[in-house]
């Protein structure tokens, strides 16, 4: 299996493992997706991630989030892809449901929410949004 986009694999995991009621998922891991989970875990959408090495790339095991029998994470987003990426500057950073959820972006100060690339005055490449 070839994997062209693991960041769109990460949050297809996610949403898989919340559709089946899962408390929590492994997927494998890498630097951009642990960030991912950092902030993920900072904007409370997540309880939490543990890292672990293994004799590949590591691994991720994200701790889900359930308020009640309802996930945290309603929907979670793949917006840049490989075949079309899609970059925004600071001042044209889209709203996630009328600033209710968040997009994660890649700058060249590191991944952030659009929150913080605002208020940073930094654009990038518009990682995914979460709501």
């Amino acid at each position: 299996m070839s994997m062209t986009d693991p960041i769109a694999d990460m949050l297809t995991r996610i949403r898989n493992a919340l559709r089946a009621g899962h408390r929590s998922v492994v997927i494998p891991g890498s630097k951009t997706k642990r960030r991912i989970a950092e902030i993920l875990q900072q904007e409370g959408y997540i309880d939490g991630f543990e890292w672990f090495e293994d004799q590949r790339q590591g691994k991720l095991d994200i701790q889900l989030r359930w308020v009640g029998d309802q996930p945290a994470i309603e929907g979670i987003a793949r917006v840049s892809k490989p075949g079309q990426r899609r970059y925004a500057q600071s001042k044209e950073i889209p709203q996630v449901r009328n600033g209710l959820g968040i997009m994660v972006i890649s700058t060249s100060r590191g991944m952030m929410t659009d929150r913080a690339a605002r208020k940073a005055g930094v654009g990038g490449e518009l990682i995914c949004s979460v709501w």
